[in-house]
């Protein structure tokens, strides 16, 4: 019994840890692109412009553009670092690395967005490119830790990350390299904040948990 307890608690708190850096990681990133295109007084629109022009401070522009590159890039930096933190809780309490992996390179991804803004190339387009594709596998994957229905939205989240992903050309004529990169990317983000909610929902049902479920001194009362 003392056993149970020491491993409730220890997933109670991961659990805690993990649900809340992932649903404020992604509702920050959201706020963070809103709020950066406030302040990005040059003509920006979401069908013709791509979110990482945000990030790239304007040469002998006002203050107000250098500002709105640092909202983005530090949200960005922030974000990645705290969805990387979760990462290392989701793998410690569930023992998957099929959805670990992957929501850490999502992670590392956005990180890497932020520190190397849209000028610097080729190292921005690399790590957009490895936050899009973990993004939309990463959905895919979360199915092994979350219950139904939530898992077929996230894989249905995850197909749709993907599926603009590759197929982006053929969406730009009507939803602009702009609408058509939102369409790639906030799916993904839906994806951790739903995850977030869903492991702070759970922390107390331990039937969802294989790590409590397999140990040979805990019962399951379900």
């Amino acid at each position: 019994m003392k056993n149970f307890e020491i491993i409730s608690s220890h997933i109670k708190a991961s659990l805690s840890k993990s649900g809340l850096l992932l649903f404020l990681a992604g509702s920050m990133i959201i706020m963070g692109i809103i709020t950066s295109e406030i302040f990005y007084k040059k003509e920006f629109t979401t069908k013709n412009n791509y979110l990482s022009e945000l990030g790239v401070p304007l040469s002998a522009a006002p203050a107000v553009h250098v500002t709105a590159a640092m909202i983005f890039n530090y949200t960005m930096i922030v974000t990645g670092i705290m969805i990387l933190i979760s990462a290392y809780f989701v793998q410690v309490i569930f023992k998957k690395l099929l959805t670990a992996i992957p929501l850490g390179l999502f992670g590392l991804g956005i990180l890497g967005v932020g520190i190397f803004p849209g000028n610097i190339h080729p190292w921005h387009g690399i790590f957009a490119l490895v936050l899009f594709i973990a993004g939309g596998t990463g959905a895919i994957t979360s199915y092994k830790i979350v219950s139904a229905p939530l898992r077929y939205i996230f894989i249905c989240s995850g197909i749709i990350t993907l599926g603009f992903l590759i197929s982006y050309k053929y969406f730009i004529p009507s939803l602009g390299v702009g609408g058509t990169e939102r369409w790639v990317l906030y799916p993904a983000l839906l994806w951790i904040i739903g995850l977030g909610g869903y492991l702070l929902g759970i922390k107390d049902e331990y039937k969802h948990i294989s790590r409590v479920r397999n140990d040979p001194g805990v019962h399951d009362e379900a």
